[in-house]
C-alpha cells in the first residue's frame, strides 16, 4: 500500500491545478490517472480547431501565467504545450493507467483501489484527504436510438471527430447542439461537408467579444444586469433564429449554465452558415434508423452518410466513491451550494465540478489546498511524493 498526505484521482486540468496548489504548500500527494497521459481529453480527444472560447488570463491555471507571446485566444495545440510546461514546473508525476474501482474512508483514511491497466494488478492507497478531480468529462455517452445497428456509414462521437477532411460533400448529421456540435457542424461546412445538426431545445448564442466584456462587466455590474445585457445584445447581432428552427430561450445564458448545465453557444462562425443554408438545423429528436435513413419524430425522413454524435459524457464518480453522498449527487456534481460546494465531510474534496469553467477549477484547487494546509502542521509536511 501506498500513502500520502492526499490522494488526487484524475490528470485533468483539475487534477494538474490541484497537485499545484498541493505543491506549493509543500502537501505530500499522489495523483491517479486512469488514461496514459495527462489531460487526455485534450490530447487524445479534442478535434482540431479547437480553441479556448475565453481569453486566456480567465483561463490559465494556478500559479502559472501563460505566456505573453500565445494569442488571446489559445488553440489547442498550444495549450497542450502550456499544460507540459505546466507538469514539467511543479514536477507533477501522475501514476498514469490506474483506473480508480473503489474509494471509501476507512478508520480515519481514504483508502483507494486502482487497477493498474497495464499490469492487471489492483494496487491500495492510503491518503487523509481524497480530492476528486476527474472533472466534468468522463465517459462518452451516445444515447440508444432504435435502428442505430443498422446504419451502414461512420457513426462517432465528438471525441473520435478530429476534422472534416473525410467528410467532403457527404451529409453528415450532427446529434447535439451544444458548443462541441455547433463547431463540428461548422467544421464540416468549412471542409464541403453538408451538415445537419439537431437543435432540441432553445439556445444562446454569443461572441467572443460579448463574452469577454461580460467578463470585464461583472467588476462593476450585477450578474442579472449583465445577464440582461447580453440578451439584448445577442438579439440585436443575431436576430430572430426561430425561423431557422432554433427559438429564443427564455431564461439568460448564466441561469441557464448554472439550472441546467447548458452553456451558452460561443458563436465561431456557425450562426452565418445556418442563415445561408450551408447548415440545416433541424429542430426535432430522433425517433429511429432504417439502414441510413434516419427517421425524426416531427416525421420527417432524412438519409445521411455519417453521423457525429455531441451528446457530452457520463460521470462515473458514483460507481467507485462509497461515502461521498453528502459532497456530489448522483450525476456526480456538488450537493453544497456555492461558494462552499468543493468541500466534503471526513477529508473529501472536488475540484472542476462546478461547472465554471477553468476560473472555478483555479479557485477550487486554491481553496482545497488552504484548507488541507491549515490541517496539516507545518512540520508534518515532507517533500511532494514522487512514485
Amino acid at each position: 500500500m501506498k500513502e500520502a498526505s492526499v490522494i488526487v484521482v484524475g490528470a485533468g486540468t483539475s487534477g494538474l491545478a490541484t497537485a499545484a496548489c498541493l505543491t506549493k504548500q509543500s502537501i505530500p500527494y499522489i495523483i491517479l490517472e486512469r488514461e496514459d497521459c495527462f489531460a487526455s481529453l485534450w490530447q487524445k480527444y479534442t478535434y482540431d480547431r479547437l480553441h479556448l472560447h475565453l481569453r486566456k488570463q480567465v483561463c490559465e491555471l494556478p500559479h502559472f501565467p501563460f505566456p505573453a507571446s500565445y494569442p488571446h485566444y489559445v488553440p489547442r495545440k498550444q495549450f497542450i504545450e502550456y499544460l507540459d510546461n505546466y507538469v514539467n514546473h511543479f514536477k507533477i508525476n501522475p501514476l498514469y493507467q490506474r483506473a480508480v474501482e473503489l474509494a471509501q474512508y476507512d478508520d480515519e483514511k481514504w483508502r483507494v483501489m486502482a487497477k493498474n491497466r497495464t499490469s492487471g494488478h489492483v494496487e491500495e492507497y492510503a491518503g487523509r484527504f481524497l480530492v476528486v478531480a476527474c472533472g466534468e468529462t468522463a465517459e462518452p455517452r451516445v444515447p440508444e436510438v432504435e435502428g442505430l445497428g443498422s446504419f451502414k456509414g461512420k457513426v462517432l462521437h465528438s471525441t473520435g471527430y478530429k476534422n472534416g477532411k473525410e467528410f467532403k460533400d457527404e451529409h453528415v448529421l450532427v446529434v447535439g447542439s451544444g458548443n462541441s456540435g455547433m463547431e463540428i457542424a461548422l467544421d464540416l461546412a468549412n471542409f464541403g461537408a453538408k451538415p445537419s445538426i439537431i437543435v432540441r431545445s432553445p439556445v444562446h448564442f454569443l461572441s467572443r467579444d460579448m463574452m469577454h466584456y461580460a467578463t470585464l462587466l461583472f467588476k462593476y455590474l450585477s450578474p442579472s444586469t449583465v445577464e440582461k445585457l447580453l440578451v439584448i445584445v445577442s438579439r440585436i447581432v443575431y436576430g430572430d433564429l426561430s425561423k431557422y428552427g432554433i427559438p429564443f430561450p427564455s431564461e439568460g445564458p448564466f441561469t441557464m449554465k448554472m439550472k441546467y448545465g447548458k452553456f451558452p453557444i460561443i458563436d465561431l462562425g456557425t450562426v452565418k452558415k445556418i442563415k445561408s443554408g450551408e447548415i440545416q438545423v433541424l429542430p426535432t429528436e430522433i425517433e429511429s434508423m432504417r439502414g441510413n435513413q434516419v427517421l425524426f419524430r416531427d416525421g420527417r425522413s432524412h438519409p445521411f452518410d455519417s453521423i457525429v454524435f455531441c451528446t457530452g459524457f457520463k460521470r462515473s464518480t458514483q460507481k467507485w466513491l462509497k461515502g461521498g453522498d453528502d459532497l456530489l449527487n448522483e450525476d456526480g456534481f456538488p450537493k453544497p451550494s456555492f461558494p462552499n460546494h468543493w468541500k466534503g465531510k471526513n477529508g473529501l474534496y472536488c475540484v472542476g465540478l462546478s461547472r465554471r469553467g477553468f476560473y472555478g477549477a483555479k479557485l477550487d484547487a486554491q481553496n482545497v489546498a488552504n484548507d488541507i494546509a491549515s490541517l496539516i502542521p507545518q512540520q508534518e509536511r515532507k517533500e511532494i511524493c514522487v512514485m
